[in-house]
Formats: C-alpha cells, structure tokens, sequence
C-alpha cells in the first residue's frame, strides 16, 4: 500500500487510518458496478496516531497501535474525512478490534 503524506496530528487518543479499498469483484469474479451497494470496509493501515489518553490522575496512557500497522476496525466507527481525493477515517483507539498480522 503507497504511504500516504496526510497532515492530520490526531489528538488524545484518536488514530487515522487509510481504509483497505472496498471489493470491486465479488469472491466468485462477478465485478461490481459503482452503482452496486458495496460494503464499507472495515480494516485499514494506520497513518498517525495521537499520543494516548490521560487516565483520571492524569497519567498518559500509551496507545496500543503504531502508524504502518494494519487494523480491523467497528464497522460504522469514527468520522470519515478527505485530503487531496484520498478517503481516510478518524476514530478512537477503543473503536479498533484488532491487529491484523502476516500481511
């Protein structure tokens, strides 16, 4: 996947993440047209990360991902935004199920 130069510096404890390419093709070969009701994807590569979340006696928490990680994310999660005709989406570390690994 092509690094991207997004110039977001996410806060606290948020990460923005470039989502995978939604299928063009289905499983079987049948390509789908633009028109067809496709799937939001719901992985991702990291592209920034904010510094963690302060917990209540005001310790910074860490965050748990790294930019270049590959992540599986809550379906409908974060806020989806756009720079320079490239889709990304921003959301909370909470909002992230997972790493992805061996890719």
């Amino acid at each position: 996947m092509r690094r991207s130069s997004v110039h977001v510096k996410p806060l606290n404890d948020r990460v923005v993440v470039k989502p995978k390419p939604r299928e063009e093709k289905t499983k079987g070969g049948i390509f789908l047209p633009d028109t067809a009701s496709k799937e939001r994807p719901m992985e991702g590569e990291v592209i920034a990360v904010g510094p963690g979340r302060r917990a209540d006696d005001g310790k910074l928490i860490p965050m748990s991902v790294k930019v270049g990680q590959h992540v599986l994310y809550a379906k409908y999660a974060g806020t989806e935004f756009k720079i320079d005709d490239e889709e990304y989406l921003i959301l909370q570390e909470k909002d992230i199920l997972g790493i992805i690994e061996g890719e």
